[in-house]
């Protein structure tokens, strides 16, 4: 059972820790590069911002966003802005995003996300703690996925195994970390399964689009393609 509660706690210690990474940067580092392609890491806080109001307003029924043109847009308005505005929007975007959580509800409901995906409410508090510590890792100002907390990288790496379980274009694949650990994943492509072994850590980094699986072992054909996030 998900424990919202728990999660948000995480929630909190995780923005607490973006903030101070991202307190010690400057506007002209905020205009350089991202690690993710096309976005400057004022277009990461933008987006941080941005999907905590999101989140209140999935959280209190709204649409998370009016349109995926509307939420781009907004991303493109805010990411150069200077670092007092972007620290400023974090904070306060992410207590609002508290506050709505904190509410009495029914966490056992079902809510929609963008793209029409559907989910419990009890998941929101993980679904905000996977976006602070990726994109945290995604600003490329010292955090890495080495540094992401033990229970967070099991936990992403069950939840991304079992997006992509069944997917079309991913073959029966299982994940095996030094420790045992096991995920399985895909099988809706023909093909022969595969096995892959190595850190969870690494496990996580091909999972989620941020390595390349290069640190893994892989036996089969090769390392399977996954889609994009």
């Amino acid at each position: 059972m998900i424990d919202h509660a728990h999660d948000l706690e995480a929630v909190r210690e995780a923005t607490d820790r973006l903030l101070g990474a991202a307190g010690k940067l400057d506007d002209g580092s905020l205009a350089g590069p991202s690690r993710l392609p096309g976005w400057s890491r004022g277009h990461v806080l933008a987006h941080l911002s941005r999907n905590a109001d999101a989140l209140v307003n999935v959280l209190q029924g709204r649409p998370m966003y009016a349109n995926s043109e509307t939420r781009d847009a907004d991303i493109e308005r805010d990411a150069p802005r200077p670092l007092a505005e972007h620290l400023t929007d974090l904070r306060e975007s992410g207590a609002a995003f508290m506050i709505a959580a904190a509410e009495p509800a029914d966490w056992s409901r079902t809510v929609t996300m963008r793209n029409g995906v559907t989910d419990s409410a009890s998941r929101l508090p993980f679904r905000r703690w996977v976006e602070i510590e990726l994109h945290h890792v995604d600003l490329g100002a010292g955090y890495e996925l080495e540094d992401l907390p033990e229970e967070f990288v099991i936990r992403e790496n069950d939840f991304l195994a079992e997006r992509f379980a069944g997917h079309p274009g991913v073959v029966p694949t299982t994940a095996v970390t030094e420790d045992g650990r096991i995920w399985t994943t895909g099988g809706g492509s023909d093909g022969p399964p595969a096995r892959v072994r190595g850190s969870a850590t690494d496990i996580l980094g091909w999972l989620c689009g941020r390595r390349d699986g290069s640190a893994l072992t892989v036996e089969g054909d090769s390392l399977p393609a996954l889609p994009p996030l």
